[in-house]
């Protein structure tokens, strides 16, 4: 697949065009994966730039995801004040910041992982890779990994995309957790307004603190505490920005003692403010806001739940 083979779009039905409106030359288009792997991956995400210049773009803290580069020049990658130079097929692990992307054109195809799927893919914990980002070779078999390069670079309809990730995922969810259940709630609970602290968290799901700790490690990368405070600071900004103001702070969540304990966390999550954040390169970020709440549900990956 070229750039020029992506229109932007979504297997949705019913979502208009307009929500995948571009800028002369970009693309973007969301799908849904097939309903056997709904709780274990959490959409695919397609961005395409048919220009050849260098293009920075800001996105927003997020699980796991696996990003497959077609007809596309060099990326990097800046995690934090690590450094990245992504191969074809890359593993992009969870991350506890807004991250940098440099890129020169073509197409890139995101496959969004859930905690679920984590550990039904991988016998390593997450946390492994929590800021990093490493070949898939270098974690799957070779040959699939070549499989899904090749089978995507092969395609010239947009619409096949979804399909043809499916077919090659679908085997490769069969190991089976002992704690998906907790990791099914934890998700949910992660959405709720107001949860914030660890004891509360684990009463609520009945389980111990340690085992929580434990669970949440494996499963989603980061101990409870920051991927609840992650969460909690998501929904806000989600809110912020839907509202078209940065600054309406009666929406944010009722956990916030105040603005300045909700812009403490943005210095964490972001590096800066939500205002100066969005003032950044975000043309990517922005419009995949929109359209994968349109075609996936949530905003962002973060905040992701199984589609119904």
């Amino acid at each position: 697949m070229r750039a020029e083979d992506l229109r932007g779009g979504t297997n949705r039905p019913g979502v208009p065009a307009s929500v995948f409106a571009m800028p002369p030359g970009f693309s973007v288009r969301y799908d849904l994966p097939a309903a056997d792997l709904h709780e274990l991956v959490s959409g695919y995400a397609s961005y395409g730039d048919r220009n050849r210049f260098e293009l920075v773009n800001w996105f927003l803290p997020a699980p796991p995801m696996i990003c497959v580069l077609l007809d596309a020049g060099p990326v990097g990658i800046a995690i934090r004040n690590h450094r990245f130079t992504p191969a074809p097929v890359s593993l992009y692990g969870a991350t506890g910041s807004a991250f940098r992307a440099t890129t020169s054109g073509g197409v890139q195809v995101g496959i969004g992982l859930t905690a679920l799927g984590w550990v039904r893919m991988f016998p390593q914990p997450a946390s492994t890779f929590l800021n990093r980002v490493v070949p898939l070779d270098q974690v799957l078999a070779p040959a699939l990994v070549r499989r899904l390069l090749g089978e995507l670079e092969a395609l010239t309809d947009e619409t096949q995309i979804a399909p043809t990730v499916d077919a090659i995922l679908l085997p490769l969810f069969t190991h089976r957790h002992p704690h998906e259940d907790a990791i099914r709630r934890f998700t949910t609970l992660m959405l709720e307004d107001g949860v914030i602290e660890i004891a509360d968290a684990a009463e609520r799901l009945s389980l111990p603190t340690t085992t929580l700790r434990r669970i949440a490690t494996h499963a989603f990368g980061m101990p409870p505490k920051l991927l609840l405070r992650r969460a909690r600071f998501l929904r806000s900004l989600v809110k912020l920005l839907g509202a078209g103001e940065t600054t309406a702070f009666d929406l944010i969540d009722s956990s916030y003692y105040d603005a300045s304990h909700f812009l403490r966390d943005a210095n964490t999550f972001l590096g800066t403010t939500p205002r100066r954040f969005m003032a950044q390169d975000t043309t990517f970020m922005a419009a995949s806001m929109v359209a994968r709440a349109a075609a996936i549900g949530p905003a962002t990956q973060a905040l992701h739940e199984r589609p119904r």
